[in-house]
């Protein structure tokens, strides 16, 4: 189930992706003055939206500090954040959804992203979390439902944008709500406390003057034989079923 899942992958840091690394711990007798033996927060991406030449993507990193978006193929494309700790960079469109890790460098450290970033040719993006709710990174106005993830037993994650720091409520076939909160940011990550089972459901977010309403199907994925995920639209958005790093399977909707 997710909340257990959620203590134990606490580190994204595996499915051969080649921007994944891990960074050296500092020794004890390393200089507290050297900017390089300083903690570096990971990279992360902002925003990512559609142009006429393909996708776009921003977002922050260590001041100056090269950053790297790499797919589990080993492609990569590189950009270095400027000196308050933006980066953009740009990616040709692509026919099929694809995942990336993002990693910086910084000294001889280097730090690697939450997640993965998920891309794909009709506009949605997301940041993939094992055990946890997708987080969208293409632009939606709010109050709006963001992902559905779900596992082979039936844990369920709801996420989505609202008004920062309110309550809201996630009901599943009108059952008893769950209550979650949103952040500073206006998001929202709702974990159901029971499974939920094989079929369709109806999914219900409500809050301060709003509801959203989504139409699911929740079905096993089938094995990943071909790569680390697998994308088809549905009447309720994209369903993604993707490896996660300690080997399972996880499903992400995204509502149109």
């Amino acid at each position: 189930m997710f909340p257990k899942t959620a203590r134990l992958l606490t580190g994204l840091a595996a499915l051969a992706l080649s921007a994944c690394g891990r960074a050296p711990p500092r020794g004890p007798d390393a200089p507290a003055d050297n900017p390089a033996n300083d903690y570096a927060a990971p990279p992360a991406v902002e925003r990512v939206r559609n142009d006429s030449a393909g996708l776009v993507l921003s977002g922050t990193a260590a001041p100056g500090a090269p950053v790297r978006l790499g797919s589990p193929t080993g492609q990569s494309v590189m950009v270095r954040a400027d000196p308050v700790g933006r980066w953009t960079l740009r990616l040709p469109p692509a026919a099929e959804p694809r995942i990336f890790g993002l990693s910086e460098t910084v000294g001889p450290r280097q730090a690697q992203a939450q997640g993965y970033v998920l891309l794909t040719p009709r506009g949605p993006a997301a940041l993939l979390r094992a055990g946890a709710g997708a987080i969208r990174l293409d632009a939606r106005r709010g109050p709006a439902l963001g992902a559905i993830d779900f596992d082979a037993e039936g844990g369920t994650v709801v996420s989505g944008v609202a008004a920062a720091d309110t309550a809201v409520f996630v009901r599943v076939d009108g059952h008893q709500p769950v209550e979650g909160r949103t952040d500073a940011r206006g998001r929202y990550s709702v974990a159901l406390s029971q499974p939920i089972a094989r079929g369709p459901h109806t999914v219900d977010v409500n809050g301060d003057d709003f509801a959203n309403t989504a139409q699911v199907s929740l079905t096993p994925p089938e094995p990943l034989v071909t790569g680390p995920l697998r994308s088809q639209f549905t009447s309720a958005g994209l369903r993604i079923d993707w490896r996660t790093p300690g080997g399972g399977v996880q499903s992400t909707l995204l509502p149109d």
